[in-house]
């Protein structure tokens, strides 16, 4: 299959104008392929010549194609490429008649059937080059048409789609015509969905999962249509540009791929935001920041897309920013910033100090295979992070009259970076241009460091040292301890500094904590001064602001991650504070990098067990800080990491068998699987339990959770047949293929899996390019020892990428991969 090439699309956009797409599809024939006819209307411009495109598709079968009428040869078709020749100026119609393969790795029309039930659901994934596996069409952002879609669907399915559907008898479909959108926001979903609808301002709003998860959703239906409708009433206070489609439908579907896709009018979530086990109100924060996020795409990349894929930052970063921002405006989660510090941030800082960084902007994409690369950290949270800067910068008035001028120009339309930037530089008299270049267009992460001088009165000067070149607006914290609050501190005054600085600054007495970039307003790592860092080690948990204490942590991180803190002082530092923490967002955060970073590569095997053991003893604080019952939240991210931390099995046996932890909570699925996971690692249950309990839960998510347990038995035969269904056999969807990859790998079964990890690499290789991008970025995140820290390790990761040529999805996963192993061992030996 051919990727299309950044050049390809220029020329193609510069030859033609698509107009409209009438789509049929079939899904009544069968469990393996339905049938899809497209009619395309495109006109070739004037002024050109008799010229040759092509149109692009992936059939299982290409039954038949016409040019204005003519019949053309489907041998002719290459690869996904079909071509078109000797076309003339003017109008054309082309007509394709293809059967098309169901997806079972989430790409193009994926199809599942539920084991809880038996129902079966489809729903499509266009997103980058995948609308050519369900009809033929000219597929680049940037020739945006008109679709009109109808669809036959087995009796008793219902039919969503971008548009509002009507059922028109006999099992078909039809959706209202869309306004002129781009190829890969496309959407369909059929199946027997179990809906909750309702009306706002005038436009039908639904909710939609599948039928074994209907009391779930009903029970969260309230919450989700309350955040949906305030951000939407929120947005239409913050943009000129009202709503531009005629419903607003949001699916939860099974096995997909991302975290949420914003088709317009028709969002597709991934089923696991309907809650079927407890979860925490930061987790349903998350939820409502996925619903944000998505909803800002509306009018970011829905109404105004990017010509090309090196300007996917103006979708991702935008709605990524407006995601967290319109969280903490208009619901009742007042936390997201901090949840985005501690986590999504994380994400952009590591991505960004690997060898594959690039611009938040990068200049040259050449091709789509390339473009999906860059669906990262640095897409997402470091341009999010940029974002924010630049509003703090600006002021948001200046920035939303620049957004608000961006839709006016480009409704239904294509816009670029530079057409953004002006955009923008005609709401404000700063210069755009220069910040764009220096924080779009750059890469790396800046170091910002304090030097505090005492002056002959008593009073200090501060001077910002900067590794980096980024202009930044920050805020410098001055905290003094509270005198009245053993270990408390007490803000004294929040400073806005412009770094370069001119001039030393004057901060009055010495602070007990000098903290630049305090509220987390730009994208930098932090150092203390040696004073700052002592309060710090003694008192982080007094500070008295969450934010606060999550650029704290960060710092932290950072600082283990660059060799410059040992990892147990982070560890000491998590049994310190953490005991006392309030935020939820801060609580897994912290514990999550202590749990899987820490105590699973920074540290040796042999400081293993004093690690585990330390983070079982601070989950134990937290367990019993939590027993009135008044933190629920807390407890259950305890009790979680508990379990994941587990030595020995007694405890954790005792609770499954009593089916509940004492003084709670009681044992839904989740933690039951959770449990069942570790007990399996530690060889304390066999495959008979693991059956049991799946008969118990015979669910989509109790499928995946046998998987993952029976890939963790600490049996040769076990590990032995999880490997081949990961890499021989091509029949593990992409949710059960992630499950039992991480199943597979376990620290405490390293010399059981040893010989594992020379196979890994050309087994790897060989199932990336055979299954497709999605398995590819599952065999290189999920699937890849992440324990085995070591030099053979690294040795046999840069053999095989200088020598075996993996595809592009798993070459940039395991460049990573080898980057933080890399890391791990320089900080062991730090």
């Amino acid at each position: 299959m051919s990727v299309l090439t950044r050049d390809e699309a220029q020329t193609r956009a510069q030859l033609l104008d698509v107009h409209h797409y009438t789509i049929e599809l079939d899904l009544t024939g069968g469990d393996e392929t339905f049938d899809s006819r497209s009619a395309i209307r495109f006109t070739v411009r004037d002024g050109q010549d008799a010229t040759d495109t092509f149109v692009e598709v992936k059939p299982a079968e290409l039954r038949s194609v016409t040019l204005d009428g003519q019949p053309l040869d489907p041998q002719t078709l290459d690869g996904n490429r079909l071509p078109l020749k000797n076309l003339t100026p003017g109008t054309h119609e082309l007509r394709v008649d293809a059967a098309m393969r169901y997806s079972r790795t989430g790409e193009g029309m994926h199809r599942f059937t539920d084991p809880a039930d038996g129902e079966t659901y489809v729903y499509t994934q266009m997103f980058m080059d995948d609308v050519q596996r369900v009809f033929a069409a000219f597929d680049q952002p940037d020739l945006k048409a008109v679709f009109d879609l109808t669809v036959k669907a087995p009796a008793g399915w219902s039919v969503l789609a971008n548009g509002v559907t009507e059922h028109t008898g006999d099992g078909v479909w039809r959706a209202a015509a869309t306004p002129p959108v781009s190829t890969y926001l496309v959407a369909v979903a059929a199946g027997p969905w179990h809906s909750v609808r309702t009306d706002h301002r005038g436009l039908p709003f639904g909710i939609h999962c599948r039928r074994s998860l209907a009391r779930h959703l009903d029970a969260d239906a309230e919450e989700l249509l309350d955040v949906t409708r305030a951000c939407f009433d929120r947005y239409h206070e913050k943009f000129d540009e009202p709503y531009p489609f005629d419903s607003y439908d949001q699916a939860f579907v099974p096995e997909f791929n991302a975290g949420a896709m914003e088709n317009p009018g028709l969002v597709t979530f991934r089923d696991e935001f309907v809650y079927r086990s407890a979860v925490t109100d930061a987790e349903r924060q998350t939820r409502a920041m996925v619903i944000a996020h998505e909803m800002a795409h509306m009018w970011f990349g829905d109404l105004v897309t990017l010509k090309w894929w090196d300007d996917i930052w103006l979708n991702e970063s935008f709605a990524e920013y407006m995601g967290y921002q319109i969280t903490a405006e208009a619901t009742r989660f007042t936390g997201p910033w901090t949840e985005f510090g501690v986590a999504r941030k994380a994400w952009g800082y590591d991505a960004d100090q690997r060898p594959s960084t690039h611009p938040v902007a990068p200049e040259n994409v050449e091709d789509t295979a390339s473009a999906l690369l860059n669906f990262d950290g640095i897409s997402y949270a470091k341009g999010a992070s940029a974002l924010r800067q630049l509003v703090t910068w600006l002021g948001e008035k200046d920035f939303l009259a620049g957004i608000n001028t961006h839709f006016a120009r480009h409704r239904f339309g294509n816009a670029a970076l530079a057409d953004f930037i002006d955009s923008l530089a005609g709401a404000t008299d700063r210069d755009v241009h220069a910040w764009a270049d220096a924080w779009l267009r750059t890469t790396g992460v800046d170091t910002l460091a304090p030097t505090v001088t005492p002056g002959r009165d008593g009073t200090c000067t501060l001077t910002v040292a900067r590794t980096g070149s980024r202009p930044h607006r920050i805020a410098v914290g001055l905290y003094d301890r509270d005198l009245g609050d053993e270990g408390g501190l007490v803000l004294r005054e929040r400073l806005e500094l412009d770094i370069p600085q001119t001039e030393p600054r004057s901060i009055g007495k010495r602070p007990a904590l000098l903290l630049l970039n305090d509220g987390d307003l730009t994208y930098t790592k932090v150092r203390f001064d040696p004073e700052s860092f002592a309060t710090v080690r003694a008192h982080l948990a007094g500070l008295p602001d969450p934010l606060t204490r999550a650029v704290v942590w960060n710092a932290l991180r950072d600082a283990v991650r660059d060799g410059e803190l040992a990892p147990t002082a982070y560890l000491d530092a998590a049994r310190t504070h953490l005991p006392h923490e309030t935020d939820l967002a801060l609580v897994e955060g912290v514990l999550a990098f202590a749990t899987t970073q820490i105590a699973d590569r920074y540290l040796t095997p042999e400081q293993r067990p004093a690690a585990l053991a330390t983070l079982s003893a601070l989950c134990r604080d937290l367990i019993r800080r939590t027993e009135d019952g008044d933190h629920p939240g807390l407890r259950l991210i305890a009790v979680r990491h508990f379990i994941d931390v587990a030595a020995q099995p007694d405890t954790i046996t005792a609770w499954f068998s009593e089916g509940t932890v004492p003084g709670g909570p009681e044992l839904d699925p989740e933690l039951r699987w959770r449990l069942l996971g570790r007990l399996a690692v530690l060889g304390a249950i066999d495959d008979a339990v693991i059956e049991a309990e799946l008969v118990q839960d015979p669910s989509a998510t109790g499928q995946e959770g046998a998987a993952r347990c029976r890939a963790a038995l600490p049996d040769p035969e076990a590990k032995r047949r999880a490997w081949e269904e990961m890499f021989t056999g091509d029949g593990l969807s992409n949710y059960l293929f992630t499950a039992t990859a991480q199943g597979f790998w376990q620290p405490e079964q390293a010399d059981l899996v040893r010989a594992y990890v020379p196979r890994y690499y050309p087994d790897a290789v060989a199932v990336a390019a055979r299954r497709g991008p999605a398995i590819a970025d599952a065999a290189g995140r999920w699937a890849f020892p992440a324990h085995a820290v070591d030099a053979d390790t690294l040795r046999l990761g840069e053999e095989c990428l200088r020598d075996a040529d993996p595809v592009p999805a798993l070459r940039r996963k395991l460049a990573d991969q080898l980057d933080d192993l890399a890391r791990a061992l320089r900080v062991r030996q730090a």
